[in-house]
C-alpha cells in the first residue's frame, strides 16, 4: 500500500503518496474459485455465493459473471478443481479393487483439504475437463476389474456420492463444531457420541431391543473406520453383483 505524507502549500493541503499503488491483481477463474473454496472452509457451502465472492475481491458481482456465469458453474469448477487434487493410476488388473479403494481414499482427502466443497458435488455431474478425465480414469479401473459396463457406469455414480456424502457430513458437523465454540458451548466429537450412546441405552428395550442391546457397537468407531467399512461392502457387492451379471 502507498505511503502517504500531507503537506500545507497556503490554504490547500496536499496528499502526496511515496510510493506507486499497488496494482490490482487480475481476475481470473482461478481466483474466484480460490476465493470460494477460502469461504467454504470459513463459512460454510451455504454462506457461500458469487456476491460475497465479488465482495472479499473488492468488486461488483457483474465483473465476476464474464468469468463465471452462475452459481452452478462455479460448482462444477470447484468439482473440477478438486478432481485435478486427485490421481488415477494406470490399471493393473491384479489389484484393481484396492486401487479404486484408493482414489476414493484420495477423493476423500482432497474434500477433507477443502472443507465446504463436496456439497458443490452433490446433484452435480463433472462435465469440465478435471472431472471428466477423473471419470475416465476410475472407470478404466472398473473395466480393467472385469467389471461389466452398465455395472461400472452406476458404481462411478455410487462411489462419487458415497465419498461425497460423508465429506459433506463431516463439513456440516464441523461447522455445527465453530457455532458451537463461538457460542462459549463447544462440544467434541466425543461428547456427542458418548452422547448418542446414553440416549441408545436409555430407551425401552421392550420397544428397541437391539438399539438398547448393541449401544456400543452402534457408537463404535471414527470416520475413517466407517468409511473403510463402506469401501469394503461397496466393493464386494459390486464383485458379487458382477459376477450374478
Amino acid at each position: 500500500m502507498a505511503a502517504e505524507k500531507f503537506f500545507q502549500v497556503g490554504p490547500v493541503r496536499v496528499r502526496v503518496s511515496t510510493t506507486a499503488d499497488a496494482p490490482r491483481e487480475r481476475l481470473s477463474r482461478e481466483r474466484i474459485v480460490d476465493v470460494a473454496l477460502a469461504q467454504m472452509k470459513e463459512r460454510g457451502y451455504d454462506a457461500v455465493s458469487m456476491r460475497s465472492i465479488a465482495k472479499e475481491l473488492d468488486t461488483g458481482p457483474a465483473s465476476l459473471y464474464a468469468h463465471v456465469a452462475h452459481k452452478d458453474e462455479l460448482d462444477q469448477l470447484v468439482i473440477d478443481r478438486i478432481a485435478t487434487l486427485v490421481e488415477v493410476p494406470e490399471p493393473d488388473p491384479e489389484r484393481w479393487a484396492e486401487q479404486v479403494k484408493d482414489v476414493m481414499r484420495a477423493n476423500l482427502a482432497a474434500y477433507r483439504a477443502h472443507p465446504g466443497s463436496a456439497q458443490a458435488a452433490l446433484a452435480m455431474i463433472p462435465t469440465a475437463e478435471g472431472g471428466l478425465r477423473a471419470a475416465e480414469g476410475f472407470m478404466q479401473l472398473l473395466l480393467a476389474g472385469g467389471i461389466p459396463p452398465q455395472a461400472a457406469a452406476w458404481f462411478c455414480d455410487l462411489a462419487a456420492l458415497y465419498v461425497s456424502a460423508i465429506a459433506a457430513e463431516e463439513s456440516i458437523w464441523a461447522q455445527r463444531g465453530k457455532a458451537a465454540a463461538a457460542g462459549g458451548r463447544p462440544v467434541s466429537e466425543e461428547d456427542v457420541v458418548a452422547q448418542v450412546r446414553q440416549v441408545f441405552a436409555a430407551l425401552p428395550p421392550e420397544t428397541y431391543p437391539a438399539l438398547t442391546r448393541h449401544a456400543t457397537e452402534m457408537t463404535t468407531g471414527d470416520g475413517d473406520d466407517r468409511f473403510e467399512f463402506g469401501l469394503d461392502v461397496l466393493l464386494a457387492g459390486l464383485v458379487a453383483v458382477s459376477r450374478r451379471a
